[in-house]
């Protein structure tokens, strides 16, 4: 059997006809017979090209509204005839099929009529069902027959035809066949999940990928799948690498806690906030994020909730940074930022982020809910007899938001909405206190009267105890341990106040 096959027909069939002009044009010229229908066909007519509608070769007109066009043996006889049998080929006589060598094919926009808002009729009347046999069916017959099924493939396909006058490889059509899988498969992920509603199965599916540096080390291959152009503009700076953007997952769903507060600055590093802090000017929420932990902002994500002005950007100037993220800046202020050849700067669009998330283990996936819940003032109930003050529980609530989005076991210290340090990652809750301490006395912070934010309960009362030695009057955690009493009775003692929210904050 021949591997490299010259193309004497094709069948075409699209949605999107931008294009598809060359193409047809290229088809012409090298004598290559078109058969087509419904709105291609008058597309290829108007253009002046010889087509034959698939009504003349199978003798039945587009029915049903036209859900029914291609689905005839005429057609699909045509396309999955194996050339090297001869049983095939004397149907193929007997019933007068043609041989069709290329399956042109691009799909009804199901997830982007779903991505409009429109009804279910609307939708359903996008899930398309011809198209998507003629593709699986030319893919299939690889051997013989090549699959264009999406637009994306339009220009490939025309050089190919352009470079060998319509003919194709073996490795080609095999190519072309891989794709035509991975549009289908993508096709049908997207209406299974637009149809589920309670089958808890697995799925999902990307067609964006983009290939980057490397991975988490530079011996390792690293890719993105997914649309990072949805969520921001990339106004300046070096590509995006792997662990640029696992920090910027992790800075985006922190600054979520603060989208609609006042001016707040986060400076994140390996995934956790080493500086957060709100204030009037978005310049002196900067400022002081920087104040917590200036030595581990050196290489880090900054993000902030609000415009990016002059003053801050000059300020944010003289810090080596990898990466700076805003709703916006103002003109002067992109000048200045810039001024670093490599410093990435982001745009954050007004966009939804997922409310699931998974991740690969052994030999299978983890997936869950995203921690979505905020402990506000509405849930958290005071278990002590002091009483925290109206300043400690915005502190204590402000703490609580950075907790949910550092890593486990931690603790976090704030005062005055601003994060003193962080413990964070230790096998250790005590551990994870006594490094947060250690941190926010080294670069200068009068801890009494800050307060402090666990992820999970006290089992015992050894962190509230550390906690009043420093100075921290003020305890939010989820409590539920089976010896909470013990760390209240502590705190009743020593004239502290505790907040319980009801709900564990692991990140593991």
């Amino acid at each position: 059997m021949k591997s490299t096959k010259q193309a004497k027909s094709a069948l075409i069939s699209v949605f999107h006809k931008d294009g598809l002009t060359p193409i047809i044009e290229k088809l012409k010229e090298l004598n290559i017979t078109i058969y087509s229908t419904g709105g291609t066909e008058k597309f290829i007519r108007e253009k002046g090209i010889d087509v034959i509608p698939v009504e003349d070769l199978t003798s039945y007109p587009s029915i049903l509204g036209g859900r029914v066009k291609t689905l005839h043996p005429k057609l699909f006889g045509g396309i999955l005839a194996r050339r090297n049998n001869n049983d095939d080929l004397s149907q193929l006589d007997t019933f007068e099929i043609p041989q069709i060598d290329i399956v042109i094919v691009d799909l009804y926009p199901f997830e982007k009529t779903v991505a409009s808002n429109a009804s279910e009729e609307e939708i359903i009347e996008k899930i398309d069902i011809g198209g998507i046999s003629l593709i699986r069916a030319a893919a299939k017959n690889y051997q013989d027959v090549l699959c264009v099924s999406s637009m994306d493939q339009y220009q490939e396909f025309l050089e190919i035809i352009s470079n060998t006058n319509g003919k194709t490889t073996l490795e080609q059509r095999k190519l072309f066949a891989a794709k035509a899988f991975a549009v289908s498969s993508h096709y049908d992920t997207a209406i299974f999940k637009y149809l589920n509603k309670s089958e808890v199965v697995f799925r999902e599916s990307f067609n964006s990928v983009k290939k980057l540096r490397y991975g988490e080390n530079p011996h390792q291959e690293g890719y993105f799948y997914g649309d990072i152009d949805a969520l921001f503009d990339k106004l300046h700076g070096k590509e995006l690498s792997y662990n640029n953007l696992l920090d910027i997952d992790a800075a985006t769903n922190l600054m979520l806690e603060f989208s609609n507060d006042i001016p707040t600055f986060a400076i994140l590093k390996h995934n956790n906030a080493c500086g957060l802090a709100q204030r009037s000017t978005i310049k002196q929420a900067y400022i002081d994020a920087l104040a917590g932990d200036p030595t581990s902002a050196f290489g880090g994500i900054l993000i902030a909730n609000t415009e990016i002005d002059l003053e801050t950007a000059t300020e944010i100037h003289s810090l080596f940074c990898e990466v700076v993220i805003a709703p916006s800046y103002s003109t002067k202020a992109l000048d200045v930022l810039k001024g670093k050849k490599n410093r990435i700067i982001l745009v954050q669009k007004n966009t939804s982020l997922p409310k699931t998330q998974y991740r690969t283990i052994l030999n299978g996936v983890l997936f869950q809910d995203k921690d979505n819940k905020t402990d506000s003032k509405d849930v958290v109930k005071t278990v002590t007899i002091q009483k925290p003050t109206n300043r400690e529980i915005d502190d204590l609530l402000f703490a609580s938001k950075i907790c949910k989005h550092t890593k486990s076991n931690t603790i976090v210290l704030v005062k005055n909405k601003q994060l003193c340090a962080s413990g964070t990652g230790q096998t250790s809750r005590v551990d994870a206190l006594q490094q947060a301490i250690e941190k926010a006395l080294h670069f200068n912070f009068d801890l009494e009267g800050a307060v402090m934010a666990s992820d999970a309960f006290f089992p015992f009362p050894d962190c509230v105890e550390i906690a009043n030695n420093a100075g921290i009057h003020a305890i939010i955690q989820p409590g539920g341990s089976i010896k909470d009493q013990l760390s209240i009775d502590f705190c009743n003692e020593h004239k502290m106040s505790m907040l319980f929210t009801g709900t564990r904050h692991f990140k593991h």
